[in-house]
């Protein structure tokens, strides 16, 4: 017990020596990790002023087998991609000009995201101390295991927007738990929980709706100081939330919600349909599109052309989002059949079609890093990619919130417990966005919010257990 009295009051320390072991191992020692482009690093680039670091580099080299160190410096904004993801690269790149004004070491932007994920676990592990001291300990162990991995980690080193939702979800819910663990909560926690939330909702347009319940959330972490300051502050605060998130939602770019529209009909709700013609009435779409089901956006060949103009009148300016939710919610067995698919392509943290290597380091082409890699392979292989357990899981972590928000009547603890409720509600709305807004295209990835949560779940479920065997432990001693 001596031994866990001492590792327990300073558990946050040594997670923050142990996490930073591992990342500079995993992140900044050779061979370089990262992830390869699969084109979605042009969008970043032309917004923050950043290019291929070789520009006559051929497609095989640039595209999907091999990760890249270097990047060149370009003009800003050849192109604007709305995302909180362009703030947290624009500094990076100010501070790699500081060390280097001829390229751009994404090395600089993965050194970023490390110290906030370490941030993120401190505030975590601080937020949810207890009398038991183990349960402190095995919290910490499960976040350096699990979220340290390299397959949430090797994202670090690349332009996509993944580390984003990662690091944010994880700080919003360490900052959250802070906050509501004062009896005096500062402001400065307070803004500062409110601009985790923005990045968290900023990051990616999927994420946009999830403003909507944190803005909910923050008329309910008003009422922790009884002050009109403090409360103005939390409406203010809330309202711009959900601002923000409407906004985010708005400026999405009409290329991109196109190209999510025909990935959900044509590829979604159409891909493997026992009845495309059908379906296609339903929707209210022309039957002569029935030849283009079961294909993306970005296929080539199709009998039409994705952006023929015939398709605006065809299809774009005739279907919307609510209109496939319609679908779904009137034909529920189709619903359910996605959401088994999605549960099947769920349990994989990383792409395993996107290399981990430079080429210069002599590796197959898309050839992948398993260090430290334990909790994403375990998972990939032994955790049951079926609908039920997915159900099962947060069903139980659900039940387990409810009873501890009946059993404690104080404020703080049940905005804590409402903070968990709303993790678990936006892991599963990060479960059926995809299938609703980007059908079955690039579902793995899609899901990758989904995969946070879910591994957050585990770990509240497991740290539940640990503290309520070790509290019987305390009570019969």
């Amino acid at each position: 017990m001596h031994i866990l009295r001492k590792l327990s009051s300073k558990i946050e320390v040594i997670f923050v020596i142990a996490g930073a072991a591992i990342l500079i191992s995993l992140l900044f020692m050779k061979p370089f990790v990262g992830v390869a482009d699969n084109g979605d690093f042009l969008r970043i680039m032309g917004t923050m002023g950043l290019n291929y670091g070789v520009l006559d580099e051929p497609y095989e080299d640039r595209f999907f087998s091999f990760s890249h160190i270097h990047f060149s410096y370009d003009s800003f904004f050849r192109g604007f991609y709305m995302s909180s993801h362009i703030l947290l690269v624009g500094l990076a790149r100010f501070v790699g000009m500081i060390f280097n004004g001829s390229m751009f070491d994404i090395r600089v932007l993965g050194a970023m995201f490390g110290v906030l994920l370490l941030t993120a676990g401190y505030t975590i592990i601080a937020g949810s101390k207890s009398r038991s001291r183990l349960t402190s300990i095995v919290l910490a162990a499960l976040l350096l295991f699990v979220f340290f991995d390299i397959g949430y980690t090797a994202y670090f080193n690349s332009l996509f927007g993944e580390p984003v939702s990662l690091i944010f979800l994880l700080l919003t819910a360490g900052l959250g738990l802070l906050l509501a663990r004062k009896e005096h909560p500062s402001k400065t926690l307070l803004v500062l929980f409110f601009i985790s939330i923005l990045f968290l909702v900023g990051s990616k347009t999927q994420n946009a709706p999830i403003g909507v319940g944190f803005a909910l959330l923050g008329l309910r972490y008003a009422m922790l100081r009884s002050d009109k300051g403090w409360r103005k502050l939390a409406y203010i605060l809330s309202a711009v939330t959900l601002l923000g998130s409407i906004a985010m939602y708005v400026a999405a770019p009409k290329d991109f919600k196109n190209i999510n529209l025909y990935q959900t009909v044509f590829f979604g709700i159409l891909k493997d349909s026992p009845d495309v013609e059908g379906d296609l009435k339903k929707l209210g779409l022309p039957q002569h599109l029935s030849v283009l089901a079961n294909t993306n956006y970005f296929q080539g060949g199709t009998a039409i052309k994705q952006d023929a103009p015939s398709m605006t009148a065809d299809f774009y300016d005739r279907i919307s989002h609510m209109s496939v939710l319609k679908f779904y919610l009137t034909h529920p067995g189709r619903l359910i059949s996605k959401m088994e698919y999605a549960a099947e392509n769920g349990m994989m943290i990383r792409p395993y079609y996107l290399g981990s290597f430079e080429k210069s380091e002599g590796k197959q082409p898309g050839a992948i890093s398993f260090k430290y890699s334990a909790w994403s392979e375990f998972k990939k292989q032994n955790v049951p990619n079926k609908l039920w357990f997915v159900l099962t899981v947060f069903a139980v972590y659900f039940i387990i919130a409810v009873i501890e928000w009946l059993r404690r009547i104080d404020m703080r603890h049940r905005v804590a417990c409402e903070l968990f409720i709303l993790i678990g509600l936006t892991g599963l709305f990060s479960f059926l966005i995809p299938i609703l807004g980007d059908g079955q295209a690039d579902l793995g990835k899609h899901l990758f919010m989904f995969n946070v949560i879910f591994d957050a779940v585990l770990i509240a479920i497991v740290t539940w257990i640990v503290y309520q065997i070790s509290s019987v432990v305390m009570r019969r001693s």
